[in-house]
């Protein structure tokens, strides 16, 4: 399994062309968020069901209004939950709740703001228009209406409009479950004494992570010696039992660096060592294991590095897997109130930075971190990657393509 360089597209490419999507199985609605849906979904209820109250205030007949206002008999109240006995007739008005029943003989509805109550009487100051607040049968749905397509992603909406059809269970592709292996003697785990030479690991609490917040089940598998049995034993092993396997160093070109040697025999021929044409993380070795088959990520050891493969090679795989339209993260352009340095070589460059919406509605790119493939502390603060390409420009007021990781601080409070 010869290493040569190989651009980002066709590494992904590579990757995503022996993937088997996940089965599919019924689960609770609870056990569904962040599943994609196996096949389209449509609604067989009307919503809402009924014609009902958008407001509180007071159900009444637009014609009894038609002189710019009136003053109607109260006759009755409705509240959510229950339906009147009696009819409106002219004249007449009754109290309603937001989302009662509108009463057989209403039209429309007064909110309660507007009108002066007095007694058994209400005093409505101006023209009420028929249908003014007021919510009719299938104004949100419809039967026979497609809810959710298949591979759509389960969000939360997306659960409260299939309960509201009386939903309790749907069809997913079943959530992936990922084994998680860092290698290397060099590492310690975070509550041991470090020895002379040792490292504490970070890839492992790193992946759990990101697969965690990806909506997958992540299977913590430990650190694993530079011995190429131990390493066979346990990816085999994992491999056997998981949708997929990640692990972390030995990858490149050391003494040690079992691991891509190691996939290239799990793999029997369907695996590749790549140097990938991007910065940080060009080490890289995938291979499809079994005959289901199992797919096996090699990512390089530094830990900014393995963030950057799993964003660019291994979580829009893992989204394939697991049934998803949506593969990608976010891609966004930023306007660059910082300086970054152009690449200096034909790689594709991955900087994390910090990206903000400023007042005039832009994304603004407002610090980088240190781009040292090491520096993970450098990244904390850091909610989108900054792609940038060789061969252009990126000074201050440049536009530069981004891949947003964290949406939600785009947003400062």
């Amino acid at each position: 399994m010869l290493a040569r360089v190989i651009s980002l597209g066709d590494a992904k490419a590579y990757v995503e062309s022996g993937l088997v999507t996940t089965t599919t199985l019924e689960v609770s609605l609870g056990d569904a968020l962040g599943c994609a849906v196996a096949e389209d979904v449509v609604a067989r209820e009307q919503v809402p069901g009924f014609r009902n109250s958008s407001m509180d205030g007071f159900a009444l007949r637009a014609a009894d209004t038609r002189s710019g206002g009136a003053q109607l008999r109260i006759i009755d109240s409705v509240m959510a939950g229950h339906v009147s006995s009696l009819r409106l007739e002219p004249g007449e008005a009754m109290r309603i709740m937001t989302g009662a029943p509108l009463p057989e003989g209403a039209d429309c509805v007064c909110k309660v703001e507007e009108v002066v109550i007095a007694h058994d009487e209400v005093t409505i100051s101006r023209r009420i228009e028929p249908g003014e607040c007021v919510r009719e049968p299938g104004d949100d749905v419809r039967v026979g209406q497609l809810l959710l397509g298949a591979h759509t992603e389960l969000t939360a909406p997306a659960l409260a409009v299939l309960a509201g059809q009386g939903y309790s269970t749907v069809a997913v592709h079943r959530r992936l479950v990922v084994g998680v292996i860092s290698t290397g003697d060099e590492l310690a785990l975070a509550n041991d004494p470090l020895a002379p030479g040792q490292i504490r690991d970070l890839n492992r609490p790193l992946l759990m992570a990101l697969l965690a917040t990806s909506g997958v089940s992540a299977v913590d598998l430990g650190i694993v010696a530079d011995d190429y049995d131990q390493i066979l034993a346990v990816m085999g092993a994992a491999a056997s039992r998981y949708d997929a396997v990640i692990s972390t160093g030995g990858v490149s070109v050391g003494d040690v660096d079992h691991v891509k040697n190691v996939i290239a025999q799990l793999s029997q021929g369907r695996a590749r060592s790549m140097h990938v044409a991007i910065k940080p993380a060009k080490p890289f070795a995938f291979g499809l294991v079994g005959s289901t088959p199992t797919p096996v990520f090699g990512l390089p050891g530094n830990p900014v590095s393995t963030r950057v493969s799993f964003e660019a090679l291994v979580r829009p795989a893992l989204r394939i897997l697991a049934g998803h339209r949506l593969r990608e993260r976010l891609r966004i352009r930023g306007i660059l109130d910082i300086e970054l340095p152009t690449p200096d070589d034909d790689k594709t460059h991955f900087v994390h930075v910090r990206a903000v919406v400023r007042d005039d509605g832009r994304i603004h790119v407002r610090d980088s971190a240190r781009h040292q493939s090491h520096l993970l502390s450098a990244i904390v603060a850091s909610n989108a990657l900054a792609i940038l390409e060789p061969e252009n420009s990126y000074s201050r007021g440049d536009e530069v393509e981004l891949m947003v990781v964290d949406a939600d601080s785009l947003v400062e409070g």
